[in-house]
């Protein structure tokens, strides 16, 4: 069977894979002549993947099988569309539907209208100015996006707790939405900021396959979006991730992980009811354990993430068969099977990365994979380019190197020796924390206490709810 990839990085690289493992002949549509997927493709053809003429004209050239697309963007600039209306079999959201990624304000406004458990407080504008007016009146701790789905950018939490920072924290709150609006990080929607209500706890990933009635979940994944150890620095498009042994991750519940489910169920049939659009493909939910909801929507992807899918695809068996129940389009009785081990991705990225990229570009590295396979490790590529058989950093995300073993802690000690071979006369840095016991330690004292507020908010009918002081009013509860 001739399968067909859609897009440039890491993802597309372990898709790839895992497809050719299943017995598919693999071709690649990507923006760059990623090493990964060059050694694996039977062709690659470098093209534009948000050029919906352009990559159809290479489908009709491959005559695939089965289309993949691996890229957000793509969905949004609605590929999967066009090459559906050109005959194609496309594992991928409609351009309408991949709207619950692309528009955080259609997401959480849909969450509303469907009253869906784990939302947040929210509101959107269009202009700096009512923006700023809303700050002004609002003295909480806030969470201030771009509107857009931005690979981690523009994203930044302000937490105001010290009545003595007040004008302090309001000052940065509107320095961080005019930095939005000049930054163009929404520049296709017509409400380009928004303002939620900031929650803490611990993040976590459910990544599933869905033919709009049944859906196949994949095993729990926790990203690190935060650049620096411990937690800290520019959120990103993810610096590493975690799975566990089995399906869920150590430090969450069976309860947490149907919840999740649950929320994801519902999310896909308020989909289809405010669309007219069945929700097809991969939909993935971005949640946070929190003492509000429990488990509490962050986001949603429209595709597999990313690191999360490097941690997936090397330990799913059975892919093939997801992609025939999809191409039947009815996934009824298919289970995913996973290799039960655990799983740690770290990322190695170029230095000016994430809020300088054009610095980390064009950098030569150098990747020794016989090596980093020697020790039971595994290299994805992520943005990096090949150019007279030499490799090339592309300025974001470079490689992406993943180890299994039978614990956490085992597979990030893998990894950390892997990440000894990959050189460059450029300075990279990755997360050497990510999976250490330590962290690991802090995951399970953030859930457990997270979940220890849960449960005396709910034994007192707060679920959900936000109880405020306001000086000379009182409690207000929302």
């Amino acid at each position: 069977m001739k399968f067909m990839i859609v897009g440039s990085g890491a993802r597309e690289h372990a898709i790839a894979e895992n497809a050719i493992s299943c017995g598919y002949e693999v071709y690649a549509a990507s923006e760059i002549r990623n090493p990964g997927l060059l050694n694996l493709s039977k062709k690659l053809y470098e093209v534009n993947i948000l050029d919906s003429d352009a990559v159809t004209n290479v489908a009709k050239k491959v005559m695939p099988d089965a289309i993949f697309i691996g890229s957000e963007e793509s969905l949004f600039a609605g590929v999967s569309d066009a090459l559906r209306a050109a005959g194609f079999f496309v594992i991928g959201a409609s351009k309408k539907t991949a709207d619950i990624e692309k528009s955080k304000g259609f997401m959480r406004n849909l969450m509303e209208k469907y009253n869906l458990y784990g939302r947040l407080r929210f509101k959107t504008f269009s202009n700096i100015e009512e923006a700023i007016i809303y700050i002004d009146e609002y003295a909480g701790s806030v969470a201030i996006k771009p509107t857009r789905q931005a690979g981690g950018k523009g994203v930044k939490v302000i937490a105001d707790l010290q009545a003595y920072l007040k004008e302090e924290k309001n000052a940065a709150k509107k320095r961080h939405v005019s930095d939005i609006v000049e930054q163009n990080l929404s520049q296709d929607l017509e409400d380009p900021i928004l303002i939620e209500e900031r929650v803490e706890g611990v993040e976590y990933t459910m990544q599933c396959f869905t033919d709009g009635k049944n859906i196949i979940p994949l095993k729990i994944v926790e990203d690190h979006p935060h650049a620096f150890v411990e937690d800290i620095g520019p959120e990103t498009g993810g610096m590493g991730s975690i799975s566990g042994d089995q399906d869920n991750l150590p430090f969450l519940s069976e309860k947490d992980y149907q919840t999740s489910y649950e929320i994801i169920e519902k999310v896909i049939h308020a989909i289809e009811k405010e669309t007219g659009e069945p929700y097809f493909g991969v939909l993935s939910g971005q949640f946070m354990l929190t003492d509000k909801w429990g488990p509490t929507v962050i986001e949603f992807y429209s595709r597999l993430g990313d690191p999360e899918t490097v941690n997936i695809m090397p330990q799913l068996q059975n892919f093939d068969e997801i992609v025939e129940g999809m191409k039947r389009g009815n996934l009824e009785n298919v289970v995913a099977r996973f290799e039960q081990k655990a799983t740690v991705v770290k990322i190695i990225s170029p230095k000016g990365y994430p809020n300088n990229r054009d610095i980390g570009k064009g950098h030569e590295i150098h990747i020794d994979i016989e090596a980093i396979e020697k020790i039971g490790a595994k290299a994805y590529f992520g943005s990096i380019y090949e150019k007279d058989g030499k490799y090339y950093t592309g300025g974001s995300r470079a490689l992406e190197i993943y180890a299994a073993a039978d614990s956490i802690e085992e597979a990030s000690a893998i990894v950390d020796k892997a990440a000894t071979f990959v050189k460059s006369d450029w300075k990279l840095f990755y997360r050497k924390d990510i999976g250490t016991k330590a962290l690991l330690k802090k995951r399970f004292e953030q859930a457990n206490l997270a979940r220890d507020i849960f449960h005396y908010r709910a034994e007192r009918g707060l679920i959900g709810k936000t109880i405020d002081w306001i000086p000379g009013i009182g409690k207000i509860e929302t």
